[in-house]
């Protein structure tokens, strides 16, 4: 049994992620998988009300569960970063999920902006680092608001996070891989103390890993060898910052932030997935969101729990959902948020009927 912690949060979170626990119900019944749901109202909305944010005694039930499935974070009422750092950093941190797994992979021709890249040619993994580099909030300022200011932030790598975060990435190409290939993307031509010891852990691990294939790219080169031969890429691994800015440029290959998805990932503790979209408050409630990306989430959640046969199931149906043109406005269908989730469930169930 599985027992899963659903916060829907804010915006469309609800309306998305309401898709993914329609197509997990139907798996859950399907294949006896024995997943448990509890809702928590964490989000902008509670903190409006109470001043509350992620309390301890929250924290604390949290911990009691085997995954944690995420909408969105984010409202205009709301200062920017109060519930993006209150919720979604402090559970990254707090159950230390080192792990940011985001599939770069294009569902549908249609949707590449690339000249002459399709499906076959824009499907690869970016493995980043989630817990430490630059994000790890460790700076301050001197003489601040003065014409002397100074202001830091400090880059931190330590062996431990970097060693475990490459660990994982070879392990997830020699399970996941199509070649298997993993690439490490850094600066350490520039950054010649935190990504010299990121050099030196690629290539001390991977002497343990001699049927990987490995590769270095610098971070302005991979950015142009996305765009130009995203095809070359199998699993790629980097620190937070690079990280997070890669992978948005893969959101948008892959047919736009509304395609991305994000598993927070701990395989000693706790996992947390959630699409990449963001909330946006601006269609919320209007049940005309797009919640593919919720489903994958949703999808990928189920490896992580040891359904990873489920996985390409759940992708399948999503394929199926776009080739059929059975998905919401944005994506050049006529179908409601509710009416999407409904197909994925019908698919997924016809084609259980069939074999």
């Amino acid at each position: 049994m599985s027992n899963i912690a659903y916060i829907p949060g804010d915006g469309i979170g609800e309306e998305v992620t309401r898709q993914g626990i329609k197509v997990l119900e139907y798996l859950d019944n399907a294949y006896n998988l024995g997943l448990k749901f509890e809702k928590f109202d964490l989000g902008a909305e509670r903190y409006l009300k109470t001043g509350d944010i992620l309390p301890d005694d929250v924290l604390n039930k949290l911990e009691t569960f085997d995954s944690i499935y995420l909408g969105a974070v984010g409202d205009p009422r709301v200062e920017p970063g109060i519930l993006e750092k209150g919720i979604l950093l402090k559970l990254r941190f707090y159950f230390d999920q080192y792990v940011n797994l985001r599939p770069i992979k294009l569902y549908k021709e249609e949707f590449s902006p690339l000249k002459g890249k399709g499906i076959k040619d824009i499907d690869f993994t970016v493995v980043r680092e989630n817990t430490e580099g630059i994000y790890a909030g460790i700076g301050g300022f001197l003489k601040k608001d003065t014409p002397d200011e100074v202001a830091t932030q400090e880059m931190i790598s330590t062996r431990k996070g970097v060693d475990r975060v490459i660990k994982y990435a070879f392990e997830y190409a020699q399970e996941f891989g199509r070649e298997p290939k993993l690439t490490v993307c850094d600066k350490s031509n520039v950054l010649t103390y935190a990504h010299n010891l990121w050099q030196r852990s690629f290539k001390e691990m991977g002497k343990n890993y001699p049927d990987v294939e490995q590769n270095h790219f610098l971070v302005d080169a991979i950015t142009m060898k996305m765009v130009r031969n995203p095809e070359i890429f199998d699993v790629i691994v980097t620190c937070n910052i690079f990280g997070d800015i890669i992978t948005d440029l893969g959101a948008e290959i892959q047919g736009g932030m509304g395609m991305a998805v994000s598993g927070n990932i701990n395989p000693e503790s706790i996992s947390m997935f959630e699409p990449v979209h963001g909330s946006a408050p601006d269609i919320a409630g209007q049940n005309i969101a797009n919640p593919l990306a919720a489903v994958l989430a949703a999808g990928m959640m189920l490896r992580e729990l040891g359904h990873g046969n489920l996985t390409p199931k759940v992708e399948e149906a999503v394929k199926d959902a776009l080739e059929n043109n059975m998905v919401t406005s944005d994506q050049g269908g006529d179908l409601s948020t509710d009416e999407v989730g409904d197909y994925l469930v019908q698919n997924l169930k016809s084609k259980e009927e069939g074999e």
